[in-house]
């Protein structure tokens, strides 16, 4: 990958769409909210407004798998919409694994005050943003913070 900019990280649901963006240097990733998830034209065309809004030059979204590898009715729905989405905004759009997003988001957050609404509506966004760091990680090793 040799273009930096935003990336986008996306946590698929059912419900709403869990959203994340990198810095332009692709070392930090940081929560934006969600959208509410209405139809795939909708949910589409909302992304493509946040693609342009904020320069993103690449998407990541997690693939849905069961804990032993297999694949999901859910992994060939994210792939089918990656796709879609590729092509509606014309950035490149790479699949992760994401078995432990949302368990680590709500780990995260269950300590956090606050209904169970609101915390469900952060797990969302926690978890694009697990996601994407994760990408991050993988794609620039040498930035990822030491500890």
């Amino acid at each position: 990958m040799s273009s930096r900019g935003p990336i986008l990280g996306i946590d698929l649901g059912e419900k709403r769409i869990g959203l994340a963006v990198s810095d332009p240097d692709a070392s930090i990733a940081f929560p934006v909210g969600f959208i509410v998830s209405r139809d795939r034209p909708k949910d589409l065309a909302a992304l493509c407004e946040v693609v342009e809004e904020r320069g993103i030059v690449r998407i990541v979204v997690g693939l849905p798998i069961h804990l032993d590898g297999r694949a999901s009715p859910a992994s060939q729905a994210a792939r089918s919409f990656a796709d879609a989405l590729a092509e509606a905004t014309g950035v490149p759009v790479d699949l992760l694994d994401e078995r432990w997003t949302s368990q680590a988001a709500e780990l995260a957050l269950s300590e956090s005050k606050g209904g169970r609404k609101k915390r469900r509506e952060a797990v969302d966004a926690v978890a694009a943003t697990l996601l994407l760091r994760v990408y991050l990680e993988r794609q620039f090793p040498s930035q990822a913070p030491s500890e």
